[in-house]
């Protein structure tokens, strides 16, 4: 089975929800992964601190240089991501159909490289 990385994005300046949806968010989150454990088809999965919290290393030249803050300047975000095992892109789409809605966020579908 090929391996796929699905990101959950979220837009800078979307409305931040409360206490009681981010629970609702968290519970169907989690019933989410217990399904695609039961499936077979998880592989790991996290979500992300903000932004903010992010540190940049560049260790292309001749010294290390470390950036406080994320890589791009992009209004969108990634907020955390699963990594699953799917038959096929049709089998990942699905599954990151539901992970949308569990997570009530944006999901993008990437596949990982072969060998």
């Amino acid at each position: 089975m090929a391996q796929y990385l699905m990101s959950v994005w979220h837009l800078e300046g979307d409305p931040t929800p409360g206490d009681e949806e981010i629970q609702e968010m968290y519970a169907e989150v989690g019933a989410y992964n217990e399904r695609l454990q039961e499936r077979g088809a998880w592989v790991f999965a996290g979500g992300l601190h903000a932004p903010s919290t992010a540190t940049v290393v560049d260790g292309t030249g001749a010294d290390v240089v470390m950036t406080d803050g994320p890589y791009s300047e992009a209004k969108e975000q990634m907020g955390g991501f699963w990594v699953i095992e799917a038959p096929d892109l049709d089998a990942a789409l699905a599954l990151a159909a539901e992970g949308s809605a569990a997570c009530r966020g944006r999901v993008e579908v990437r596949p990982f490289q072969g060998e």
